[in-house]
């Protein structure tokens, strides 16, 4: 379940390389590509400026290198040809990609456009749960602790937390032990120890909690039909505290 140093070395590597994609979608004007040509445009950077595998490709007869999550699409979105990015809408994309045998998995919600204040706002204090998440990790910290630090958070805000999905451990395999709650009571669960790397990716729902999978057998919506965002890291237990392996530039002042 924990990595050795070198190998959180080489998934460092692979974060890395991930952040530079990030930083590639950050420079698109988003308005009016479809989420297909946003998943070709990272699949070539990936695979052809990095050097790189889009990890998700093949993993469970996904063919993409991206999930595009819309609105109340809550994750697992497939990108489509016919899905035009508007002004207004907020969209996660999560990506994993996979470097020297080793994956790391990240995703971001960007705005669109002209982005009304209710959505700003729900994608804003999803960002700062993650990072509440990210924050309680340590030796000795469980991962209880974790998932009440996120829940906390958004329940102060008015929203909720998906409880069907959750982080993961991550390394080798894009899907490892242990399975990270994103709500939970603190001094519970698993026993955080040096080494171990997971993701942590809460999903917040402006109304409730439940979700629905689409006729696809990918696709999860709210219930409800209102917004959800979602963020992710992957993340290593330090000595004295966390390490975000796919950490991007802006985000230094934050780790």
């Amino acid at each position: 379940m924990t990595k050795r140093p070198e190998e959180i070395a080489l998934m460092a590597q692979s974060g890395k390389l991930l952040a530079e994609v990030f930083g590639h979608l950050d420079r698109l004007n988003l308005i009016g590509m479809s989420t297909m040509q946003v998943n070709d445009l990272v699949d070539s950077f990936i695979v052809n400026d990095l050097n790189a595998r889009p990890a998700s490709k093949g993993q469970y007869d996904y063919a993409y290198a991206l999930n595009a999550s819309r609105n109340n699409v809550v994750c697992h979105g497939v990108p489509a040809t016919h899905e035009l990015l508007q002004s207004g809408d907020i969209v996660n994309f999560d990506i994993t990609l996979e470097k020297n045998g080793y994956i790391a998995d990240s995703s971001k919600t960007y705005l669109v456009g002209e982005v009304s204040p209710p959505a700003k706002r729900l994608v804003q204090v999803t960002y700062e749960a993650m990072w509440n998440g990210i924050k309680a990790v340590r030796p000795g910290a469980r991962l209880g602790d974790v998932g009440h630090a996120i829940e906390r958070h958004a329940r102060r805000n008015g929203y909720s937390v998906v409880r069907e999905y959750c982080g993961h451990g991550i390394g080798r395999e894009m899907h490892e032990e242990p399975q990270v709650l994103h709500w939970g009571k603190p001094r519970t669960g698993l026993l955080l120890r040096e080494g171990m790397v997971f993701t942590i990716e809460p999903m917040l729902n402006q109304g409730r909690h439940s979700v629905r999978t689409e006729e696809d057998g990918w696709t999860v919506v709210t219930c409800d039909g209102q917004l959800s965002a979602q963020f992710e890291h992957t993340v290593a237990v330090t000595q004295n505290g966390v390490r975000v392996l796919t950490l991007r530039p802006e985000e230094q002042a934050l780790n």
